[in-house]
């Protein structure tokens, strides 16, 4: 099995793999939103940092990854509570999916060859304690968006139908990317993300010729390639589990809570949604670079991530949100 291209081998891209490291951090933040063009690096970045993740630890045939045996679902009549390590699951959600194969449905086959009604576990039970990745996020279906919006927000999958009332966990960290000119993403998903990026193509030579020569090397002798870069890939996965232990103990001042809601109001931001992800992003980039209290410096960082797509849209401003956010985080955090 061919490994995924190493997340420290990525030319550039730096505020989408910031933007991923600190999900891996703090899954509580909400996921991630990536909209760009194709071709830059998207769907490679989730599976490059889930495949830098440590596996986690689950109950062997537990189908929803189970951390502890209490923790399986009855339905699921898990006899063998041996503890095994599984990597980080990421499960693609491909469009035109159909509502039973998210959600999970009665297994037909054992229905008529048995008599017996037995659920089978779908996407949202594969995804738990992993990634859940939606490329072409805004062509997804409004009934899947909203089945995805309960979800999301309960952390708890519910199926009712066919005489069946299914209950599992379904916490998972949501990944969606798409390329704005397809369409919109509905509001209610939009701020369900914690944070968004935009990504474009490299736009010098230099960038250019780096990602070819990365990605033939990567293809060519991918063993060679792959024992290169590993290093890299160490350090960093020692830097995200450092960082998952600190961030606890990093300390919130009250001046960091009024510089939250100073600037959320500044922007104009919708809901107090924005101010708590905020918050926890800042968190947890502090815990990522050492710091034991969050300071604005955090905060000017990664306002344009937890911020730009919360904003009202301005027809007139041709910079757009992010450049938006710049310019009033410069004004408002001095």
């Amino acid at each position: 099995m061919i490994s995924p291209f190493p997340f420290s081998a990525i030319v550039g891209q730096d505020q989408m793999k910031t933007a991923m490291i600190l999900t891996a951090i703090d899954p509580g933040l909400g996921g991630v939103l990536v909209f760009g063009d194709r071709g830059t690096g998207k769907s490679t970045a989730v599976r490059a940092l889930a495949a830098l993740l440590p596996p986690i630890t689950v109950v062997q045939g537990c189908p929803v990854n189970s951390e502890a045996p209490q923790d399986c679902p009855a339905w699921a009549n898990v006899t063998d509570h041996t503890m095994t390590e599984r990597p980080t699951p990421v499960v693609d959600l491909p469009l035109g999916v159909t509502e039973d194969r998210v959600t999970g449905a009665l297994d037909i086959e054992r229905a008529l060859a048995h008599g017996e009604k037995s659920f089978e576990p779908g996407l949202l039970a594969r995804a738990n304690r992993g990634y859940l990745y939606i490329d072409e996020v805004n062509l997804l279906e409004d009934h899947i968006v909203d089945l995805l919006l309960d979800v999301a927000q309960s952390g708890i999958n519910t199926v009712e139908r066919e005489g069946l009332s299914i209950r599992h966990a379904a916490r998972f960290v949501l990944v969606g990317s798409g390329n704005p000119e397809e369409g919109e993403l509905r509001p209610q998903l939009l701020d369900r993300f914690g944070l968004s990026v935009e990504v474009a193509s490299p736009n010098t030579v230099e960038e250019r010729v780096e990602v070819i020569r990365r990605r033939d090397a990567y293809d060519r002798d991918h063993a060679a390639f792959m024992a290169k870069w590993q290093a890299e890939d160490t350090t960093l996965r020692d830097a995200i589990l450092s960082a998952r232990a600190a961030l606890p103990q990093v300390e919130t001042s009250d001046e960091i809570l009024h510089d939250c809601a100073r600037l959320s109001l500044a922007l104009g931001a919708d809901g107090l949604r924005g101010e708590l992800t905020l918050l926890r992003a800042a968190r947890a980039l502090a815990a990522l670079r050492g710091a034991g209290r969050i300071d604005r410096a955090h905060l000017r960082d990664i306002a344009p991530l937890a911020l730009s797509h919360r904003l009202r849209r301005d027809p007139l401003d041709e910079a757009g949100s992010s450049a938006r956010v710049a310019r009033t985080v410069a004004d408002t955090l001095p």
